[in-house]
């Protein structure tokens, strides 16, 4: 028998695959020239369409990510000399655009690397609000479509559409340098960077709403975006940091939901389900935040230290609280937040026992940020409950089911009620 001919991928399947790997260079490479994010994803779908006609025709090149980039930039400089201020844009974009880009050339590696920490610099700007950086993130940098970042946080696709809109007009209508920030400015410029990508992969790790309790693939991108970020600034120790927390805490995926998708405490998890590869690219990540660091440990390379606590531990028992109680209190004194105390409370309780962790979580009883905050009544119910006080736990544990916006959730805490007796 004649061996069949393998089946060649179309060219729509082609181009899909290339434009969601290749469009935050293509985006941020045409950015440094346009200075318009906007502007810049608009030219970028334009060459996205030349590739679904010339490819269709032509075949696929070699080089697609090349292909695409060079046709995006040729596209950037043609509307720049269209602007009646085209004089100007060349003086500050420089002989660059008075040479054509064949199709097939690739950008120098730095440029790329320098346009990409631009494009994240100005994605996170402060000038924006908490929910439109991490839409335009996950947009820009992440290459998911506003159809995938609506079903991925649960919100309706015209929500997030606008969100990404009004971003784009925001740095532009406020002149948001495409720029990487240097001097007093950088560090906290790069603190709103880290903490979109840590948002983006905690809405993963733990929903705060609907039906499942992982969304796998929203810590995959916050996952792959630390670890560009990391390739990207290899001198900044917290973005070490923030990579090595994240591989520890996806370490843990295959363990913590059941069979029936139901989540799976930390207490109760089957360890030899954590991947220990990731533990590893984990435990290097740390050590590179650990050789660049300079001063007292930043806030992520304290809860990557308390996480690599978690990975060395072979049980719940082992598990070195006395650590990461301190480790806890470090990060309390570093970075002050009360859901902070509320986890040195829960390794108190460990280390200690669950009376002097009571004593801390009753104190933050009184704290705003905490009133519909369905942990704070999680753990005071656990804490009650090992005190032996089961009415009082169980109320607490179905208060905590009320709070929380999360199904999987909702049923193991009034799982929990029901477990002390409760109707």
């Amino acid at each position: 028998m004649e061996p069949q001919p393998t089946e060649q991928p179309s060219a729509e399947h082609a181009i899909e695959t290339v434009f969601r790997l290749e469009s935050p260079r293509i985006i941020a490479g045409v950015a440094r020239i346009v200075r318009d994010v906007g502007i810049a994803e608009e030219l970028a779908q334009d060459a996205l369409v030349a590739a679904l006609e010339q490819w269709r025709r032509d075949g696929v090149p070699d080089n697609p990510g090349a292909w695409l980039m060079a046709t995006a930039r040729r596209r950037a400089v043609d509307l720049i000399r269209r602007r009646e201020n085209y004089a100007r844009k060349l003086a500050e974009i420089g002989r660059d655009l008075e040479t054509t880009v064949p199709p097939q050339e690739l950008a120098d590696p730095e440029d790329i690397d320098d346009d990409l920490l631009r494009l994240v610099f100005t994605a996170c700007h402060p000038v924006l609000s908490a929910e439109a950086r991490i839409a335009l993130t996950l947009r820009l940098l992440g290459g998911l479509t506003t159809p995938e970042i609506a079903r991925a946080f649960l919100v309706p696709e015209p929500t997030i559409a606008q969100r990404i809109v009004r971003a784009k007009r925001t740095l532009a209508t406020k002149n948001v340098a495409f720029e990487v920030p240097y001097g007093p400015d950088r560090e906290a410029r790069l603190d709103s960077v880290l903490d979109v990508i840590y948002l983006i992969f905690n809405e993963g790790y733990a929903a705060t709403a609907g039906d499942d309790w992982l969304r796998p693939a929203l810590c995959e991108d916050a996952l792959r975006l630390a670890r560009v970020l990391s390739s990207l600034m290899p001198k900044e120790p917290e973005v070490h940091a923030l990579t090595s927390l994240l591989e520890f805490q996806a370490s843990r995926a295959a363990a913590r939901t059941g069979p029936d998708g139901a989540p799976v405490l930390l207490k109760d998890q089957n360890r030899r389900r954590w991947n220990r590869m990731l533990i590893a690219r984990g435990i290097k990540a740390l050590g590179r935040a650990d050789a660049t660091a300079a001063g007292a440990p930043g806030p992520y390379t304290l809860q990557a230290t308390i996480a690599a606590c978690h990975a060395h531990a072979y049980s719940y028992e082992e598990t070195d609280w006395r650590t990461i109680a301190t480790l806890y209190g470090l990060l309390a004194a570093r970075a002050p937040s009360p859901v902070v105390e509320l986890n040195r409370a829960v390794a108190v309780s460990m280390a200690e026992g669950p009376g002097p962790a009571l004593a801390i979580v009753d104190a933050l009883a009184a704290e705003p940020a905490l009133r519909d905050y369905h942990l704070l009544p999680s753990v005071r119910g656990d804490l009650l409950a090992r005190l032996g006080r089961t009415t009082e736990a169980r109320a607490e544990f179905a208060r905590a089911a009320e709070l929380t916006g999360n199904a999987r959730e909702r049923e193991l805490l009034a799982a929990r009620a029901r477990e002390l007796g409760g109707p």
